[in-house]
């Protein structure tokens, strides 16, 4: 094996990639002008700078590749190269690129590592890795897309196959590789079973955020441009979504795609339409399952496509009468939180029919596995924080030392426990069940633990910005709700009296059911001035979109996962207009140990219709007078075990950061070496990205605004003493003096108003274009004072490595 351009193992994996392995991929047929080599990028993920979260860079794939069918089919993506630098063994990219194609879902079924000498592949089909092979033996196109069409059972010359060929409506430039990857493994499900002769559905599962709709537009136009759609219809259980999906939808099928509604005259406003959009309420199925609009406007079997939004939301004998009416169509399932049925024996009281009634529903309804299948993707929250679809998520925990060791029935008595609505004493009797720590502010009211734990979250409002952040506190009932409203807009009053400060109306208000907090809740969403703490106990669980919520706060027990889930997810959307790139969630119950549970439904709670966290009718009990402290239980990050979401401490988080992290680059002198060069620097931070831990949560949580992420990784990986990005640019001046001065003059200013951008915005300042415009450069003599020292790109690259040696 012989090696031209330079000796083995010199190349980095830039050069590699351009060397060694672009010119391989050419020469066997992959044609980066024709489309079949892409590089799948991500929004980039949160870091913190200047005392602000901001955007890096975007996070990349190496290779995915593609093969094209015809001049105006949409290239299908089959395999992915994971390329790792020359001197590396070329199966030390194999795990990662299996973790990009699987974890992260990217859904191709080949996946490839190289060092541009040697190659080795994983075959999804087979489970099997091949040995090490030459890269001028790599697979060609065509040979790729035989391999493809073997292990899915079908040719891409098909009529079941034509819509992976359809191009996006609008390019590619407005999808997400996910949401590619979602309607790829979604088209390939569909043509599997028209070629096996199945019943033709399909499962997506999607972090709240992540544009499931976006999926389901596109996903049936392309159905509907391969001809195979006749009418199609969508279903939610939400006004809101269905405005934001019918805006949607006519965005792409204009006119033909209409909302289900009654023209006033009894006949239905989508009559003439292709795509309707409806919620279950409109369809007029309710709860005694009587579908009267459905049944009156739309026969069986009237539409070939049917798609379930939040599929997981609806109860038995809701939207079920839809799947049932259409059974031969193509029916779709959308949700965050899918749900799976665990049988439990009925009470005696249920008559047979009953059961039989619960059982049939429960089949469509109450277990998404069993009726629509596996998922054919899946795109968790985890991953969509870390490539920065989604806010990132910093845990807080505490504990409240009642709720820990509980309170006897003695001690209980000895404080005169007294109903919460008369006032009158209670008796033992009427407290003996209601004292375990779960069901505090549920049966038995503490104005004291009220008192702690409002004062300890309000401590951490205003070390995160000050008490004025938009907040959602979730309370065991409705008089807990009450109770936390008054008592944080108590501390709120005293805290703007210390300030000497007019405080805002409205600072804390009560969002319930009861209260008809829903007239409150476009106040919450778009004042910036009011509203900013909302206390809940159910309201804001689901289909309300607060994009500028930066607190989300548990003061309740939650039970079910799927609540739990959704309860997050209220907090996860990024507002970039208000610099919103991440959110706190404050844990006082122990709620979070919910992330990675299973989305299990008891099929007892099916006849009650509770779903497991509403609270019981019982009187509430109020007992005053009992000491209550809160302890802090520290800081924890949302990442993935075992491929599950999972809060991890941050010690556990920085060992496995910084395992991964000297795997990659094992020497200070090679991370610095690969930090200066930008190619390097994002492929080994998105090499840290796809392993889960995402180094800019770090910063976040060790409070390091001050330092750029290069201090907070030498501190974590090497454990040499970081510098604030003002230290580093001053000690920069102090140590190369002597270089700066052996350059012209005009020069030295040049590069000292290049790196005096350092100490605002990092590594990223010395990289920037706009560095060139600011008034410091230009007043230095700008780019023709920098030109006057050499070539002014080698200059800053200098300039970069030195300021990161020092």
């Amino acid at each position: 094996m012989s090696f031209t351009a330079k000796n083995c193992n010199d190349r980095n994996e830039t050069e590699t990639r351009a060397e060694l392995i672009d010119p391989v991929l050419r020469q066997r047929g992959w044609l980066h002008e024709q489309g079949m080599i892409k590089r799948e990028v991500s929004a980039g993920a949160i870091e913190i700078v200047g005392g602000k979260a901001r955007r890096r860079a975007q996070g990349r794939a190496d290779y995915t590749l593609r093969v094209v069918i015809g001049q105006a089919s949409q290239p299908l993506a089959l395999g992915l190269i994971e390329a790792k630098r020359e001197r590396l063994h070329p199966r030390s990219g194999l795990q990662q690129g299996r973790g990009y194609a699987e974890a992260k879902r990217l859904n191709v079924p080949f996946v490839f590592a190289t060092n541009g000498h040697l190659f080795v592949e994983f075959d999804r089909f087979t489970g099997q890795t091949s040995q090490l092979r030459p890269l001028a033996e790599f697979p060609t196109p065509a040979e790729l897309q035989a391999r493809y069409e073997a292990g899915m059972g079908f040719a891409l010359t098909d009529i079941a196959a034509q819509p992976l060929l359809q191009p996006y409506s609008d390019g590619e430039t407005g999808r997400r590789y996910y949401q590619d990857a979602a309607i790829r493994a979604t088209l390939e499900k569909i043509a599997r079973c028209v070629r096996n002769g199945e019943l033709q559905r399909a499962l997506l599962i999607l972090a709240t955020g992540a544009g499931k709709t976006f999926i389901a537009v596109n996903l049936l136009k392309r159905l509907s441009d391969a001809g195979h759609l006749t009418r199609a219809l969508f279903v939610c259980d939400r006004d809101e979504l269905r405005t934001q999906a019918l805006i949607a939808f006519q965005r792409v099928f204009g006119s033909d795609a209409a909302e289900v509604k009654s023209d006033g005259s009894g006949g239905n406003r989508a009559k003439h339409a292709r795509i309707h959009i409806a919620t279950y309420q409109t369809l007029g199925i309710d709860d005694d399952d009587d579908a009267s609009f459905l049944c009156m406007h739309y026969p069986p079997d009237f539409f070939s496509h049917v798609v379930i939004d939040e599929c997981h939301r609806s109860a038995f004998g809701k939207w079920s009468a839809v799947l049932t009416r259409n059974a031969q169509a193509v029916q779709i399932g959308l949700t965050a939180t899918p749900r799976t049925l665990k049988i439990k024996p009925l009470a005696d009281a249920i008559d047979l029919a009953t059961q039989a009634h619960i059982d049939e529903a429960a089949k469509i309804t109450a277990d998404n596995l069993q009726y629509f299948g596996e998922p054919v993707y899946e795109y968790d929250m985890a991953q969509a924080m870390a490539d920065g679809y989604l806010a990132f998520c910093q845990i807080r925990k505490g504990r409240v030392n009642l709720d820990q060791t509980g309170l006897t029935l003695e001690q209980i008595m000895a404080h005169n426990p007294r109903d919460a609505l008369t006032g009158l004493p209670v008796g033992v009797e009427e407290v003996r069940a209601r004292y375990e720590a779960p069901s505090f502010e549920d049966r038995v009211m503490l104005p004291d633990r009220v008192i702690a734990m409002c004062a300890d979250l309000f401590k951490y409002l205003i070390e995160t910005g000050g008490p004025e952040q938009k907040t959602v506190i979730f309370c065991a009932r409705d008089s807990h709700a009450d109770a936390v409203a008054a008592e944080m807009g108590n501390l709120y009053a005293n805290w703007c009296k210390t300030q000497q400060r007019q405080p805002v109306a409205d600072y804390a208000f009560k969002c319930t059911g009861k209260s008809d907090g829903s007239k409150l809740l476009a106040d919450f969403r778009g004042a910036d001035r009011r509203y900013f703490i909302a206390t809940t106990v159910d309201l804001l669980t689901t289909g309300v979109d607060v994009p500028k919520l930066r607190n989300v706060v548990f003061f309740r027990y939650v039970r079910s996962p799927i609540n739990f889930y959704q309860m997050i997810g209220r907090g996860t959307r990024i507002d970039e207009p208000s610099g919103k790139l991440m959110f706190y969630v404050y844990d006082y119950t122990n709620a979070t140990d919910l992330f990675g549970a299973e989305f299990i439904t008891e099929q007892r709670s099916l006849t009650s219709g509770l779903g497991g966290d509403r609270p019981p009718p019982e009187p509430v009990i109020m007992v005053d007078g009992i000491a209550v402290t809160v302890k802090s239980e520290g800081d924890y990050v949302l990442g993935q075990v075992d491929g599950r979401d999972q809060p991890i401490a941050l010690d556990e988080y920085k060992r496995r950061l910084a395992a991964q992290l000297l795997a990659e680059a094992p020497t200070l002198a090679e991370f610095r070496q690969r930090w200066a060069e930008p190619d390097e620097r994002v492929a080994l931070l998105e090499k840290l990205k796809q392993g889960g831990y995402p180094p800019s949560a770090l910063q976040s949580i060790q409070q390091m605004a001050d330092y750029d992420l290069y201090d907070v990784l030498i501190d974590l990986g090497f454990h040499i003493a970081p510098r604030t990005r003002q230290e580093r640019v001053q000690a920069f001046f102090i140590e190369h003096d002597a270089w700066l001065d052996g350059l012209p003059a005009q020069t030295a200013a040049a590069i000292r108003a290049i790196v005096g951008q350092f100490e605002r915005d990092g590594t990223a300042a010395l990289e920037s274009r706009r560095m060139f415009e600011t008034p410091a450069f230009k007043a230095a003599g700008g780019i023709g004072a920098l030109a006057a020292g050499g070539e002014p790109s080698a200059l800053i690259q200098a300039a970069k490595a030195r300021m990161f040696a020092v």
